[in-house]
């Protein structure tokens, strides 16, 4: 992790306006790579929305009407950027409190916040087709 470009700082910042900078320099990279997942995610729920459709009559993991998914899609990118917004917001107050951990604790907490946005945003779609295969294998005829 500290040897990727995206973890690293090359100096440690001097004042709150470096962190700051730090972290807003990561935002589009952050968006897209949680971007890149929801696709992932959202491409297993339409996927498993199709099979269990064709195959159960029911369409799984898909909202009614269809168009919620894409306000929570949204919502989900607003409240996503507003939890980012206090990893450096929490580091300014860290450096302030715990000047030595202050370091630290930023490289780490972008990480830790960057997989478990990661985490969240796939979730649903795993769940979703993990529901959806068990639902196809109950009720898949046997020969």
């Amino acid at each position: 992790m500290a040897r990727w470009r995206l973890f690293s700082r090359n100096e440690p910042p001097q004042s709150s306006w470096q962190v700051f900078a730090w972290w807003e320099s990561r935002r589009i990279p952050y968006n897209i790579i949680v971007g890149a997942v929801g696709m992932v995610s959202g491409s297993l729920c339409l996927v498993t929305a199709l099979l269990t459709e064709h195959f159960l009559g029911e369409a799984l993991g898909l909202p009614n009407p269809p168009i919620v998914a894409v306000f929570a899609v949204m919502i989900y990118g607003v409240m996503a950027n507003i939890c980012y917004t206090g990893g450096w917001i929490t580091e300014i107050f860290v450096r302030k409190v715990w000047p030595h951990e202050g370091e630290a604790f930023g490289k780490i907490s972008f990480f830790l916040g960057l997989a478990f946005s990661v985490f969240l945003t796939l979730a649903p779609g795993v769940l979703i087709a993990c529901l959806g295969a068990v639902s196809l294998f109950i009720h898949a005829p046997i020969r």
